[in-house]
C-alpha cells in the first residue's frame, strides 16, 4: 500500500510538471507582414518644441514618441563629466504612407550653447517606401575637445525633413539611451583611426542542416544569427530584422538574396533594402538597393573593419559606428511595388552571414551592458531565438522549477499526512489489544 500510494502521489506530481513544460510558445507564421513592435517596456515621452520645456530621458530606458512633419522636437539629458552619452531615433512610418527621396530624420545632442556635439542623419533615397530608418547622436569624452565636455544640461534634437508631396501622417519614433561604460585604462588606448584592415570578402559560409530562421519586426524582437547561410521569407512591404554577434576584433559580412519567381519577369528597380545598425542603434552602413527581374539577385554590404574602440577616431561615419562589441543589427525591406507586378505571395530570401576574426578582450571595467558579447548572446545565435523568446523560455523554467517545488511540496504534506494517519491507526489498534502504543517491534505495512 505504501509504495503504491508513493506512485501515485508522484505521478501526479509529474503530470503538473509536465503540464508546465508542455505550455506552447509563441507562434510566428512564416512570410506573415507585421507591423514594426515597439519595445513593450518602452515609456511614453512627449517632444517640445521648446527646449527649456524638454523631458529628461534616463539611461537605460527606451521611449516612445511622436513627430509630425517638418517639425523640431527635443528631449533633455543630465550628464556628469565621464560619461559617453548615445541616443538612437528609429522613426516608423506608417506601413500606407507615402515617403520621397530625401525625408527622414536628423538626431543631434547639443550643449545648453546648442553648440552640435554629434548628429547623424536617416533619408530615404531610391529606396522610396516606408520602413524603420535610424540614427544616433552621441556625447563622449574627449582629452583634446573643449566642446561638449562639462557636466550639466545637454539637449537631444530630433528633427524631420519631409516633402510636399510626402505623407501628412505622423511619425513613430522609438528613442535609446545608452551610457558607454568606463575604460580599464584610459591611458593605454590608441587615440588615432585604424589606417588599414582585411576588406577581402570571405568564403561564403556553408549551408547549415537546418536553416531556416524568420526575422523578428524591430530591434526588440529581432532574429539572433551566427555565421551562416540562412532562409526565410518576406511579403512585399515588409521588414524584417536579424541581429548577429560581433565581438572586439571581429568583422561581419553579410549578402542578402532573392530567390526567382515564376509569376512575373517584370523588373523593379530598388526591390530590396538593406542596413545595418550597431548595438546603439547607430547605423552603420547600407547597399545600393537590390532591382529584381523575377531572376534570383543578391547584393552584399560593403566590407566593414573589425571591431575596434579606436574606429571612433576615424571620419568616415561607417568606420566610426564600428566602434563596440555586441549584437549587431541587419533588417532586409522588401519593396511594395512588387506586389503589383508578383502578387502577394512571399518571396524567398536568403541571407548570408559572416563573422570573421577571433574575439580580443573588452576595453571596459566591469560589466560592459550592451557593448559586449556573452556566452548567453552566442547560444541565442546559435538557437535562432529572439530576445524576447529567451526571456520567455527563462520564464517557462522558473514556472517548471516552481511547478517542481509544488509537486515536490505535495508529495511530501500527503507523505506525512499517510504516515500519521497510518500510526494513529496502528496506536489504536495497539491500545486495544492492550499493548504499547508506539513500543515493540516494527509491524510490516
Amino acid at each position: 500500500m505504501r509504495q503504491r500510494s508513493r506512485g501515485r502521489v508522484a505521478l501526479a506530481a509529474v503530470a503538473a510538471m509536465c503540464a508546465v513544460a508542455a505550455l506552447p510558445g509563441p507562434a510566428y507564421a512564416d512570410g506573415e507582414a507585421a507591423a514594426y513592435t515597439f519595445d513593450p517596456g518602452a515609456k511614453a515621452v512627449t517632444g517640445t518644441e521648446v527646449n527649456t520645456d524638454a523631458a529628461e530621458l534616463e539611461a537605460g530606458w527606451v521611449y516612445r514618441s511622436k513627430i509630425k512633419a517638418g517639425q523640431k522636437l527635443y528631449y533633455r539629458l543630465n550628464l556628469d563629466a565621464t560619461t559617453n552619452a548615445y541616443v538612437s531615433a528609429v522613426a516608423v512610418p506608417e506601413g500606407g504612407g507615402k515617403v520621397a527621396y530625401g525625408d527622414g530624420i536628423t538626431v543631434s545632442v547639443r550643449d545648453s550653447s546648442d553648440l552640435r556635439c554629434s548628429s547623424e542623419d536617416a533619408h530615404f533615397e531610391s529606396a522610396e517606401y516606408p520602413r524603420p530608418i535610424a540614427a544616433y547622436a552621441y556625447r563622449v569624452v574627449e582629452k583634446d575637445s573643449s566642446t561638449c565636455q562639462g557636466p550639466g544640461t545637454y539637449n537631444v534634437l530630433v528633427e524631420r525633413e519631409s516633402k510636399a508631396t510626402s505623407g501628412p501622417e505622423d511619425w513613430d519614433l522609438e528613442l535609446r539611451y545608452a551610457s558607454e561604460p568606463q575604460l580599464a585604462d584610459d591611458a593605454a588606448m590608441p587615440t588615432g583611426a585604424p589606417e588599414n584592415w582585411p576588406s577581402t570578402s570571405p568564403a561564403p559560409p556553408t549551408p547549415a542542416g537546418d536553416n531556416r530562421r524568420h526575422g523578428g519586426t524591430a530591434y526588440y524582437d529581432a532574429t539572433s544569427l551566427e555565421t551562416g547561410e540562412w532562409k526565410d521569407e518576406i511579403v512585399p512591404g515588409q521588414t524584417l530584422f536579424y541581429r548577429v554577434p560581433v565581438d572586439w576584433g571581429q568583422q561581419i559580412f553579410a549578402t542578402a538574396g532573392l530567390g526567382n519567381s515564376t509569376a512575373s519577369d517584370e523588373f523593379v528597380g530598388s526591390a530590396l533594402a538593406m542596413s545595418l545598425d550597431n548595438p546603439a542603434q547607430g547605423h552603420v552602413d547600407d547597399v545600393s538597393p537590390l532591382s529584381y527581374s523575377g531572376k534570383p539577385a543578391s547584393v552584399s554590404l560593403d566590407p566593414v573593419p573589425p571591431v575596434a574602440y579606436r574606429n571612433r577616431f576615424d571620419s568616415s561615419s561607417s568606420v566610426s559606428a564600428m566602434r563596440f562589441a555586441g549584437w549587431y543589427y541587419l533588417s532586409v525591406t522588401l519593396s511594395p511595388e512588387l506586389e503589383k507586378a508578383y502578387g502577394a505571395k512571399p518571396f524567398p530570401l536568403t541571407l548570408a552571414v559572416k563573422v570573421r576574426g577571433k574575439a580580443e578582450g573588452s576595453p571596459y571595467a566591469g560589466d560592459a551592458g550592451i557593448f559586449a558579447v556573452t556566452d548567453q548572446d552566442k547560444d541565442l545565435a546559435r538557437s535562432g531565438r529572439s530576445g524576447p523568446q529567451a526571456a520567455e523560455s527563462e520564464s517557462d523554467t522558473m514556472k517548471l522549477v516552481g511547478a517542481a517545488g509544488i509537486g515536490a511540496g505535495a508529495v511530501l504534506v500527503l507523505a506525512l499526512g499517510v504516515w500519521t494517519l497510518l500510526a494513529r491507526r496502528r496506536a489504536a489498534a495497539a491500545q486495544a489489544a492492550g499493548q504499547p502504543p508506539y513500543g515493540g517491534p516494527p509491524q510490516a505495512w
